[in-house]
């Protein structure tokens, strides 16, 4: 599935900082603003990831789940 997310990048004297707009707690840094955005992606897959764990472990029993795809 491809998501796009938006990446606020800010330089904070020698280091990148980045956050993302949609998804409050996703935020990234580097040396570079490439490393800096390689960061918040990490940061992003891993909060939808735990995300959606924490959700299917409260689905009741007799309840079914379903792919649904965006974009």
């Amino acid at each position: 599935m491809h998501n796009e997310f938006t990446a606020i990048v800010e330089q904070d004297g020698e280091w990148y900082i980045a956050y993302c707009a949609e998804l409050p707690g996703a935020n990234g840094q580097g040396k570079t603003k490439e490393e800096c955005l390689e960061s918040l992606s990490k940061a992003i897959e891993l909060i939808l990831e735990d995300r959606r764990q924490d959700t299917l472990r409260s689905i009741p029993a007799d309840a079914h789940s379903e792919l649904v795809a965006v974009g």
